[in-house]
């Protein structure tokens, strides 16, 4: 099992847990002085009060939006996908979107995304004149048919 160092940046803050012994995610919650209300079409940044450390270069964590915000009320991350890189040590801080019709209404210690933990496999980009050819080719979105 690898650790997580996670730093309580404000008093307040609440740790970041896994809801049950299978969730992938681990819950982040907003930490925020008063409620904050996102209109339909906007985008707020929500602060967790919290700073992570990776255990090293070989992992990632990645923030995701959570089902029941996202299916119930609209409420997803505003990048599809936050990325927090393993020497990133500020806040944890979560860019979140409303694409519902009705402002909805964060309030402190409200379950606002996941975090989960993945290894990274990095490369080194090397520039080539021809690439291997495939049966797929060049065929792009929709190619492969629909079934």
């Amino acid at each position: 099992m690898q650790i997580l160092k996670v730093k309580k940046l404000k008093e307040n803050a609440k740790m970041i847990k896994r809801a049950t012994k299978g969730s992938a995610g681990m819950d982040l919650h907003a930490c925020i002085d008063v409620p904050v209300t996102i209109n339909p079409g906007e985008i707020k940044v929500i602060p967790t009060g919290l700073a992570i450390a990776l255990e090293n270069e070989n992992y990632v964590a990645y923030i995701y939006a959570r089902s029941g915000l996202a299916i119930k009320h609209g409420i997803t991350l505003a990048n599809c996908v936050g990325v927090v890189d393993s020497d990133y040590r500020g806040e944890v801080c979560v860019g979140l979107t409303n694409i519902s019709k009705e402002a909805y209404t964060i309030e402190q210690d409200e379950r606002i995304a996941q975090l989960v933990i993945a290894p990274v496999c990095t490369c080194e980009a090397v520039e080539v004149d021809e690439l291997d050819d495939t049966s797929r080719g060049a065929g792009g979105f929709g190619s492969t048919g629909k079934q």
